[in-house]
């Protein structure tokens, strides 16, 4: 099966610790966002988890540990982009990610290692020509690094709106026209594009619209084919796998204006104050009334197919 840790925090950047703590103890509880006291009890063991997939702005803090982790198969994707503190205001410089990127791809290998240039937004400082400016400067720093970049334009979900009010839309010309260049650039640097949630509109330059998170991506990682069961869609125009991610929502320290996953800032300073690294719960403790179900895991690896291995 799939652990997934980055759908609703950032887990490398905060909670590395008590990530760790939870692989030396073997298992995780995680609230329903749904229903609270609906708890799932997942176990980390390498028998049953077949990849990690971590997302993150900063790998830096985990780094450390992979030697630790070593046992476990791992897809990263991190987050790279140009914006200032007025839109990512506690995200570590670009010049420090690329640095810990660059380390985390020497560990785990480069095909392990993917860079996610997105939401793309634009304004009178983040115009069309300086995202193709700095995306260039970014794919030369990381050619060799990484073979794959996702991009994807702004989506104005409502806590986007109430957060980042003065974020627009992408015009269709536009994402047409940024996205054919970003493509150009990318096959410069050995870099193949995708985009994430972004329908086919990019797919005649050569951009792979089929999804970030797809079979294949894990498949690669585990370095066997997996008999996966039916996706589980976050959205209609996803096609990602999904499902079992060990986050919290509003428990991201990062504090992007246009994150979906924070309701505002005060959530998120009530949420980390609960925070206990050695809790197996990322958010508080159990609760009275608390249902905890075990997960159904196993893996889904086909020992007959080992077509996919990277390291």
């Amino acid at each position: 099966m799939i652990i997934n840790t980055g759908m609703r925090t950032d887990i490398p950047a905060f909670y590395a610790e008590w990530f760790m703590n939870r692989v030396r103890e073997g298992y995780v509880l995680v609230r329903s966002p749904y229903n609270p006291q609906l708890v799932t009890r997942y176990r980390l063991n390498p028998d049953v988890v077949d990849v990690l997939g971590f997302c993150t702005k900063n790998p830096a803090p985990m780094l450390p540990y992979l030697q630790e982790l070593k046992e476990f198969r791992q897809f990263w994707y991190v987050t790279i982009t140009p914006y200032g503190k007025e839109i990512e205001p506690n995200v570590p410089a670009v010049a420090e990610v690329i640095t810990s990127f660059k380390k985390l791809s020497l560990k785990i290998g480069p095909a392990a290692v993917g860079w996610r240039y997105d939401p793309i937004l634009l304004n009178g400082e983040y115009t069309l020509q300086r995202h193709i400016e700095e995306f260039e400067k970014m794919a030369k720093a990381m050619s060799g690094y990484t073979e794959v970049c996702v991009i994807s334009f702004i989506d104005l979900y409502n806590k986007v709106r109430r957060n980042f009010p003065q974020a627009r839309e992408v015009e269709r010309n536009t994402r047409l026209e940024l996205g054919k260049k970003l493509a150009e650039i990318g096959a410069e640097y050995g870099i193949r594009i995708k985009a994430c949630g972004e329908g086919r509109e990019l797919e005649k330059y050569g951009i792979d619209c089929d999804g970030c998170l797809t079979a294949e991506v894990y498949e690669r990682a585990a370095g066997a084919g997996l008999v996966m069961p039916k996706i589980n869609k976050s959205r209609k125009e996803c096609s990602c796998y999904l499902g079992a991610d060990i986050g919290a929502y509003d428990s991201c320290g990062h504090l992007c204006r246009y994150c979906y996953a924070n309701t505002d800032r005060d959530a998120v300073a009530v949420n980390r104050k609960r925070h206990e690294p050695k809790s197996p719960f990322l958010i508080g403790r159990e609760m009275p009334g608390d249902i905890i179900k075990e997960a159904k895991q196993e893996s889904w690896k086909n020992r007959e197919m080992n077509l996919f291995s990277i390291l």
